[in-house]
């Protein structure tokens, strides 16, 4: 389970799109407009343009989409948890002011939307064995950390972001 207490167990889709409604209502609201202004605003103030997922603040000054907002704010957001603790998001939505499933949707979009991980090809000289995983080729995919990703994250988010705010021009 991630962050933002989202599951891909939908066994039941009307509630599935029951709570995508909650969601759209949830941005489409007086406070979660005003937040989303907020955001945008804290996002474009950043020095270090790059978001990092899985908690709000680190004591190395990096921060997740929401941990931006809330650094802006001077909001206390040490006691909110991260990824490994779990977080009560209806805490979280308290803190910030406004409805729990816009909470979910940012800290899913920023923890799950980009991969802090790529695959690279990279060629094995020698020997290679001729049977199952290998069949005899000579290159392998590796999983490698990839240092674009809080940049391509910040990109990303502050987009959503203003696609999500309605009146245009504050975006």
């Amino acid at each position: 389970m991630s962050r933002s207490g989202y599951s891909d167990d939908i066994d039941n889709h009307w509630n599935h799109i029951m709570w995508r409604g909650r969601v759209a209502s949830s941005i489409r609201g007086k406070r979660g407009q005003a937040m989303l202004s907020e955001l945008l605003t804290a996002l474009d103030a950043m020095p270090d343009k790059r978001l990092y997922p899985n908690s709000f603040a680190q004591a190395t000054g990096e921060y997740c989409t929401l941990g931006v907002l809330g650094a802006a704010r001077g909001t206390k957001m040490d006691d909110l948890g991260d990824a490994e603790d779990g977080c009560d998001e209806r805490i979280v939505a308290e803190r910030f002011g406004v409805a729990a499933p816009l909470v979910q949707e940012i800290m899913y979009m920023n923890d799950e939307w980009i991969g802090d991980f790529k695959f690279v090809d990279v060629e094995i000289c020698g020997p290679s064995l001729p049977h199952y995983p290998h069949w005899g080729r000579h290159t392998r995919s590796v999983r490698m950390p990839d240092e674009t990703a809080p940049s391509r994250r910040w990109k990303m988010m502050r987009n959503w972001v203003s696609e999500q705010i309605k009146d245009k021009a504050v975006a």
